[in-house]
């Protein structure tokens, strides 16, 4: 056989096993005389099991730092971490990533017995650009709560008092909010941000509580109140209409019972 029909025989080969591979399902392609497909697009519920996976996997090709990580890779970081807190079902917590940005996300804590009975506490979460790689997250409680380990004036909450250094595949944004909640039920009044919150708790428990129900008024006044940004994902409270909210509320306690059974 000569060079030239050793080359079209290549080329026929080629030809034929572009076509094998090219049986799957998916978009066709035309590329020349040859034709290829493209795969489908998957679907997100299917594919995101594997993409906690490939997060969590510690990818020792992929450089860590400020910018070892590109916004895609952070996305799926952070919709495998909510993922998590979904099935977590913290009591009383409710958040939501904003529409903007996938590094915010706003939060709400309803605390249901203890000192802070009654609370609706609104907070915001920030992310580190480098996460899960940075520094930990930062919860930060608007308007700001009366308690130790939260700042008066900024609202934020000593995060580092439980992660003080953000450990990737140990620490998990699931167990800040956790931590979050259960400041409510467990007071801790060392090294405090708030040294007047500390110093009444440990000292003078009836001006405490005073203190702490002031607190809790203030929130509920401000509970209807619009969201400090227009992000269209930020949490809204409305006054009960049983117009808007009956029908929904048998939805919600027909699917509790359904729960249950």
């Amino acid at each position: 056989m000569s060079e030239k029909n050793k080359d079209t025989h290549g080329k026929e080969n080629n030809t034929q096993h572009a076509t094998e591979a090219s049986t799957e399902s998916g978009t066709v392609e035309h590329v020349g005389n040859q034709q290829r497909r493209l795969p489908s697009i998957p679907d997100t519920e299917d594919q995101l099991p594997v993409a906690t996976k490939m997060i969590d996997r510690k990818a020792s090709t992929t450089p860590r730092g400020s910018n070892g990580y590109s916004s895609f890779f952070l996305e799926y970081s952070l919709l495998a971490e909510y993922n998590q807190i979904e099935k977590q079902k913290l009591p009383g917590v409710y958040v939501i990533p904003s529409a903007k940005s996938p590094s915010f996300w706003t939060g709400v804590i309803f605390i249901r017995q203890g000192l802070y009975q009654e609370g609706v506490f609104r907070f915001s979460l920030i992310i580190p650009d480098n996460y899960p790689d940075g520094d930990c997250p930062r919860l930060i409680f608007e308007p700001p709560v009366f308690h130790p380990v939260v700042n008066m004036e900024s609202g934020e909450l000593d995060v580092k008092r439980s992660f003080q250094k953000w450990r990737r595949n140990v620490h998990h944004i699931w167990q800040v909010l956790q931590y979050a909640r259960r400041i409510f039920y467990k007071i801790d009044t060392k090294n405090p941000l708030n040294p007047e919150a500390a110093s009444l708790y440990d000292e003078n428990m009836m001006e405490y509580k005073s203190k702490v129900a002031q607190c809790i008024a203030d929130c509920k006044q401000q509970m209807y109140a619009a969201p400090s940004s227009d992000d269209p994902h930020a949490i809204r409270f409305s006054k009960w209409d049983p117009a808007v909210h009956e029908e929904a509320k048998k939805i919600m306690l027909s699917q509790v019972k359904a729960d249950k059974k």
